[in-house]
Parts: C-alpha cells; structure tokens; sequence
C-alpha cells in the first residue's frame, strides 16, 4: 500500500473554493502548462521528423526514400502507444503518477537533447528515449487532472477543456519554431527547440507540484514490496535481454530497420486482440458489460480508421507539402513543416465551437456513435480533397495551393475534435469495472494499431500516384464511417445507457 503524504503535498482534491486558474484549480496551470510544452516538443519534433529522415545526407538527413521515412516515423508512433501501455500500469503499481510524469519528462528532454547530436546513432538513441518517456508521462497526466477534483465539483468538464486546449496550443506552436530551425539552421536545431521547450515544462511542473492533488511517494495501488523489487528485477532483466538480443540480431544482419518495422506492426495487432480476448473471457466481467463491450469493439476499430489518417498529417502529408505545395500564402513564405501548426490551431479555433453546439442541442445532439462516425468521414474526405490538386500531373514539378492542404487540414481537426472526445468518453463508460482503472491502456492501443497499420501502408507512398494513395485510403475511411452510422441502431441499442 501506498505510504501517507507528508509536508505540504495534498492528499486529496483541494476545496471548491480553489479558482485560481480560470476558476479552476493551481494544479490545472501546472499540468496544463507540462502538457504545452510536451506537445510543443513532441509535435515539434515529429513535424520534421520524417523530413529529416528523407532529406540528403549531404543536408544532414537521413537519405531514406519517401515511403521509407514515412514507414519509420508511424514505426515511432507505435512503439509510443506500445510503451504507453505499460507507463500507466508502472504508476498505478511502483512510481505513482507524479513520479511517472516526472521520470517520462526527463528520458523525453534527454532523448531531444541526443537528437541534438547530428549522428545517426544518436537520434535513434534519443528516439528510443522519448518513446519511453512518454509512454510514462503521457497516459498518467490526465488521471493526475482528475484528481484535482471532488466527483460531484461542476467544473470538471471545464477544466478537462482547459486541459485539452492546452494540449492544442503546444501543438500549433511546436511545428513553428522546430519548423523553422530546421529549414534556416539545420535539422538539429530544430530538435533542441525540442528539447530545450521539454526542459522548460519540467522546471514549471516541478515547480508547481505542491499544488498537484493526491501526489504521493509511492503508487495509488502500490504492490507489496517482495512482488515490488521481483517486478523491478524482471523488468530490468527484460531490457537487458531485449537490448542484447536486438544487438545481436543487428550486428548478425537480421533484425533490419524493415524488419523492425514489421516487427512492431505485429505486436500493434497482437496486442489488443489478446486484450479484448481477456476482456471477453475474464469471470470479473458481468453479461451486460460483455455485451457493450461488442459495440465497443466497433467503435474501437472507427478510431483505428480515423487515426491511420490522422497520423499521416506528420508524415505522407508532410512530405507531400514538402515537394508540390507552394510555401507561402499572402507573399509571405514559410518551411512546409508549418503546415503542421493548422490542425493544432484548428482544434483550438473548432473546440469551443463544438462543444457550445453539443450545449445548445442538448438531448437533440448526435448518438456517440454518430459523432464518431463523422469524424471517421471528415477523416476520408481530408484525404479525398487531395485527389483534386494531385490529379493530372505526371511528375513532381507541379506546386498546389496552400489552401488545399489547410483544407484538408481543417476537415482533419475537426473529425478529431468529434472523434477524439466522444470515443474517450465511450471507452470509460462502455469498459467493464473490473478494468476501469485501465480504460486508457485500450484507447492507446487503438492508437498504436493505427500507427502499426500506417508504417505498412505508407510504404506504397512514391510507389503509387498520389491521387490513388489519398483517393484510396480516403474512400475506404468514409466508407467505414458510413457503416457506422448504418450500423446506428444496432450501436444505441447495446451500448445503454451511453448516449
């Protein structure tokens, strides 16, 4: 069991009458502002990331072709949600929240500063350190957000909002300065932004963490100390072995960046099969919670179809506007990498808006299932409005408009704004109690199977025309939204009482 607070750290929520930030409480400035930077650092990074990897190495990139640079960044993002997984299981039973968040800041700060180093045996190190540090830092924030409030304070809905918008302000800032680096200093430059952005959020969390409610020294479900150290034991035991492994494997030749890849991929769709298989199987799980679990899984795959998409706005998106869009708007010219910031300015812009119309609307607002059937659509048809401005052109000399990506862009935020808060909201009413506390675990691995699916299928990017890669994975995105909403009746019917 977990030891008592001490000293001046908040064992539980603090009073209603906390309105400090907003009217909401110290604690949400805190973690908000650790969430900006966060993103500002990993949405930074990333914006480049797969530009990096393709440019030439006489640029200081990678050299690798389109569809393999793309292929290795959504490889990235897989291995983030896998690691993601475990992060929120490590602060339930050894770290605590606090400490998970605090120990994933530093590994990602760690792993940008590598990046820093222009090698390239240091930017696969500093990878593999951000991708552990935020799987401990990213799915224990936002339990840590929920703990600033009582179950019956008003505000949380709010302050959840607050949070998230936060999250979007780090989004559209971190392409614009990393962006910018990289294409006037160098790509390495634009991986210290990164890095000196995460560095920043840290000293402000730490220096606000006696506002952070429920901060404790040991886990809120803190295993006894004999299984505590074999845990730790095992778990070190396991990289050790697996780094060996890997090692030898490489050093023999076998375990290839492509191998890797697939590698990764497979353990993306392993991984949530054998978790529904024991969600389904386990006696801890009564009839009527195994049956809104069938709706589950449909809803499950729906985020699987709009993620593939949204993802590719970092990469097969990035590299598209990187060769045949045209860089300036108004006579002003910018990096491509900038098209990044639109989505996180978009959701920033869209959010307020759709939640007052979901207000105003009230009970006549949309089925759960129906908001997050048109965000799959607004998904397709972000790709489908690239089949215009790509269509019929032969080569790659060609420069579309700006406003077509920003277009698509736009239709991209949106759908995430619907789909993002309505499936996170039916994943912790639709799963079973016994495995309530691990309600994000799941929506991470929908996110890692999304990625794992794209590090397959963008290879193709370059291999095919453009208009057939957006035309194709766009029909078939709007086409599973459309099932969705045909299967509507059968979802409202199951899914009860969720709304």
């Amino acid at each position: 069991m977990s030891h008592a607070p001490t000293g001046t750290e908040p064992a539980q929520p603090p009073p209603g009458d906390d309105h400090a930030f907003f009217g909401q409480p110290r604690g949400l400035m805190t973690l908000s502002g650790l969430e900006v930077w966060e993103r500002f650092s990993f949405l930074g990074m990333q914006a480049i990331l797969v530009l990096f990897f393709a440019d030439k190495v006489s640029n200081d990139g990678l050299g690798m072709d389109p569809g393999t640079a793309a292929s290795v960044s959504a490889a990235y993002g897989t291995l983030v949600y896998l690691v993601s997984v475990a992060g929120g299981w490590l602060a339930d039973r050894i770290l605590g929240s606090y400490r998970a968040v605090l120990y994933g800041g530093i590994l990602i700060a760690c792993g940008h500063y590598a990046m820093a180093v222009p090698t390239a045996t240091m930017t696969w190190v500093g990878l593999g350190l951000i991708s552990a540090g935020t799987g401990l830092l990213k799915p224990n924030v936002a339990s840590m957000v929920g703990k600033l409030y009582r179950t019956e304070d008003q505000r949380r809905d709010a302050g959840f909002a607050l949070y998230y918008m936060g999250i979007n302000i780090g989004a559209f800032a971190g392409p614009l300065v990393t962006g910018w680096l990289g294409d006037h200093a160098g790509w390495h430059w634009g991986f210290s932004a990164a890095a000196f952005g995460m560095t920043l959020g840290l000293i402000q969390y730490v220096a606000g963490r006696r506002h952070l409610a429920g901060r404790k020294h040991t886990a809120e479900y803190a295993l006894a100390p004999g299984p505590m150290r074999r845990a730790v034991l095992m778990i070190v035991a396991g990289i050790v072995v697996a780094a060996l492994v890997a090692t030898a494997l490489a050093l023999a030749g076998w375990l290839t960046m492509d191998r890797f890849v697939d590698l990764l991929t497979l353990v993306s769709v392993i991984a949530p099969v054998v978790y529904f298989v024991v969600m389904f199987r386990s006696p801890r799980v009564t009839p009527e919670e195994r049956g809104r679990l069938r709706p589950y899984v449909v809803l499950f795959l729906a985020s699987v179809v709009f993620n593939f998409i949204l993802f590719q706005a970092y990469s097969t998106m990035m590299l598209l506007a990187s060769t045949n869009a045209r860089t300036e708007i108004v006579g002003f010219h910018f990096p491509a990498s900038w098209y990044a910031s639109a989505l996180g300015a978009f959701e920033v812009a869209l959010a307020p808006v759709v939640a007052a119309v979901w207000v105003r609307m009230g009970p006549r607002q949309p089925h759960v299932s129906n908001k997050i059937a048109i965000g799959v659509i607004l998904g397709g048809l972000s790709f489908l409005l690239m089949v215009i401005p790509t269509s019929g052109h032969s080569g790659d000399t060609y420069r579309m408009a700006a406003w077509w990506i920003v277009g698509s862009y736009l239709l991209l935020g949106l759908g995430d704004i619907l789909l993002e808060t309505s499936g996170m909201s039916a994943t912790t009413k639709l799963a079973p109690q016994a495995f309530a506390s691990q309600t994000m675990a799941l929506w991470f691995l929908s996110l890692a199977l999304a990625n794992g699916i794209q590090a397959q299928i963008v290879k193709l990017y370059g291999e095919v025309s453009n208009p057939a890669y957006f035309g194709v994975n766009g029909a078939i995105a709007v086409a599973a939204g459309v099932a969705v909403i045909a299967a509507a009746p059968w979802l409202k019917r199951t899914m009860h009482p969720v709304h």
